[in-house]
């Protein structure tokens, strides 16, 4: 076996143990050197990733929903459980590409066939970890990757994990052989990135001829961003080209900030009847493994240098994460204010059909004329106020209920048909504006191009409320019992017809030029009539709070319709705050992370293949 590179961990974490502190790290006094506030806050950041949602179809969102998860699964499986024990056995996890003899080699460290190997890919169904007995209470509790169910055989099932127990394996250290990291299955690739992510120490098996693949790299820089403690082992190297390959390697970690890392070649070279390596092949591995696994202070610098690797790994992560969710606020508040936007436009369309004279026209007007008798009624306003009211309550209570009835009905279908319209086209400009939103198009459905279908229902039933309100409104407003007893229920229903007809001018019965030419005369003939019931000041108080009443019920309605759309981002709508909570509990984490005095060493625990640690 040829050895390369100058093997060294870069300088991290102090052998320091944990000693007794504030429960809360962030209220810690500075100075202090314990990490038991650190489980708080990580408790924290967990609940506040669990908090995090990014139900919107975004760019950012897939993306951090694997963060999110990876984060999850680092906490459980890895940080909360190493900082509970810093003392427990130091865990190797073994992870490389397919066919890298990552189960040959472990099978070979431990001298027993405890994981299987084969020429099938792949080979490693479900992780085993194999450690010396006196450490196996530890692995069984389960406080270690707690999502995997413990086994004591082997299993098909990825999320088991199967533990042996290996006497040739010095206690203190344990090695988990990992799925492939680039298995054609995705559970075996998800599972391997994982596993790396809880381990202590990550040994790296790759092969002369795929030392160079890109997969295996991309972990690797993941590997250097967090801290993590690393070593490498390139495997099957025919002897004539171990020194160029091994020399070509180690420029390659070298240019990849990752020179400091162990590096050990074996040669290419036969298994025996029981599948494992000839021993003078692992002999500088094993013997380097087993000075580690010797050397409790080694192991613990190893340990906290990986453990503040992670922790210092975690304020970017969760800013990114964070970041994401902001997104997904600010993406589902642009979604509600397209929304909002189309019916905002069909509310000012309602008011604007109330002003310009459109709803005076047409059938409204003719059953109008038809109602008041337009010849007659002209005639009744040169009379005096006084007598002019007479008359006027003495026609309107004589005349047959037919003119009312359909004047009544002229009124409801004309703005019915206002209200279907301008809700037609707030689906559509609704509906276009999500389609043109990739989170609003993952949202939509055909149904919401349109008004619901129980639109033209709920707006015949809104004009008859709103009618029946001005007839109210009406009695209200003309308390004086004369008035009441000489026009009777008649002269109400007729005064209340002239009050809706008044609503729809702009100017409260000063009828514009486009009112008079469309309406000829209409507005001026029910300002007559109302002003003689009620007075001049009367009838605009009348006319506004018949025409505001009017405005509420269509603003109801097209609330409702908007609800379609808006209770669709309400339900996918993340926390307004949870990127803020991102922010502080990381920060938390970061603080707490500082006062452990993890962060403070200058120790490098990793022993060189030679034996002198740096």
């Amino acid at each position: 076996m040829t050895t390369k590179g100058d093997p060294a961990t870069r300088s991290g974490a102090p052998p320091v143990a944990a000693r007794a502190g504030s429960p809360d790290a962030a209220e810690a006094a500075p100075g202090t050197t314990t990490a038991d506030g650190l489980p708080a806050a990580l408790t924290g950041l967990r609940a506040a990733i669990d908090a995090a949602r990014f139900p919107l179809t975004l760019p950012s969102a897939e993306p951090a929903r694997r963060t999110a998860s990876a984060l999850a699964d680092q906490l459980d499986d890895y940080l909360l459980p190493r900082l509970a024990r810093l003392d427990a056995p130091l865990l190797v996890v073994v992870g490389g590409s397919t066919g890298a003899g990552k189960s040959t080699l472990v099978n070979s460290l431990v001298q027993a066939r405890v994981s299987a190997a084969g020429v099938l890919r792949p080979t490693t169904r479900s992780p085993v970890l194999v450690c010396n007995p006196a450490d196996s209470a530890w692995f069984r509790q389960g406080e270690l990757l707690p999502g995997l169910t413990r086994t004591t055989q082997p299993s098909e099932d990825p999320r088991s994990l199967h533990l042996v127990t290996a006497p040739a394996l010095p206690a203190g250290l344990a090695f988990l052989d990992a799925p492939d990291i680039d298995s054609v299955v995705d559970a075996n690739r998800a599972l391997a990135g994982q596993l790396l992510a809880a381990a202590d120490l990550w040994l790296f098996v790759t092969t002369a001829a795929r030392y160079a693949d890109a997969v295996p790299w991309e972990l690797l820089r993941s590997a250097r961003a967090r801290g993590a403690a690393i070593a490498m082992v390139l495997d099957r190297v025919p002897p004539e080209a171990a020194d160029e390959i091994a020399a070509h390697l180690s420029e390659m970690l070298a240019a990849q900030d990752l020179g400091a890392a162990p590096l050990f070649v074996l040669p290419e070279t036969w298994v025996d009847g029981q599948g494992l390596l000839p021993d003078k092949v692992t002999a500088r591995l094993s013997a380097w493994f087993s000075r580690l696994a010797a050397d409790a202070e080694a192991r613990g610098a190893v340990v906290r240098q990986t453990l503040d690797g992670a922790l210092a790994s975690l304020h970017p992560t969760v800013e990114a994460l964070a970041e994401a969710a902001d997104e997904q606020v600010a993406a589902a508040d642009a979604l509600d204010e397209r929304v909002r936007a189309a019916y905002r436009g069909a509310q000012r369309t309602v008011e604007e059909g109330l002003k310009d004279g459109r709803l005076l026209r047409g059938e409204v007007l003719a059953r109008w004329q038809e109602f008041v008798g337009t010849g007659e009624f002209f005639r009744t306003l040169e009379a005096r106020i006084g007598r002019l009211r007479d008359r006027v309550v003495a026609t309107m209570t004589g005349r047959p209920a037919t003119p009312a009835t359909e004047l009544r009905n002229a009124i409801e279908s004309q703005l019915v048909t206002l209200l279907r319209g301008v809700s037609s086209e707030a689906a559509e400009h609704a509906y276009t504006a999500w389609k043109a939103h990739p989170a609003g198009a993952a949202l939509l459905e055909p149904g919401l191009a349109h008004p619901s279908d129980d639109l033209s229902e709920r707006a015949e039933r809104l004009v008859r409320d709103w009618q029946r309100g001005v007839l109210e409104l009406v009695k209200a407003e003309g308390g004086d019992r004369r008035f009441v007893a000489r026009t009777a229920a008649y002269a109400v229903n007729a005064t209340g017809l002239a009050v809706m007809i008044a609503v729809f001018a702009s100017t409260a019965f000063i009828p514009t030029g486009l009112e008079v030419a469309t309406g000829a005369g209409t507005t001026v003939a029910a300002q007559a009539v109302l002003q003689a019931i009620f007075g001049d000041q009367a009838v605009r108080t009348l006319a506004n709070k018949a025409r505001a009443d009017l405005l509420d019920r269509v603003r109801a309605l097209l609330d409702e319709e908007a609800a379609r759309y808006l209770t669709r981002t309400d339900e996918a709508r993340p926390g307004a705050d949870a990127g803020a909570e991102l922010r502080r509990a990381a920060s938390r984490v970061e603080v707490a992370r500082h006062r452990s005095g993890l962060a403070d060493g200058d120790g490098d625990g990793l022993p060189a293949p030679g034996g002198d640690r740096r």
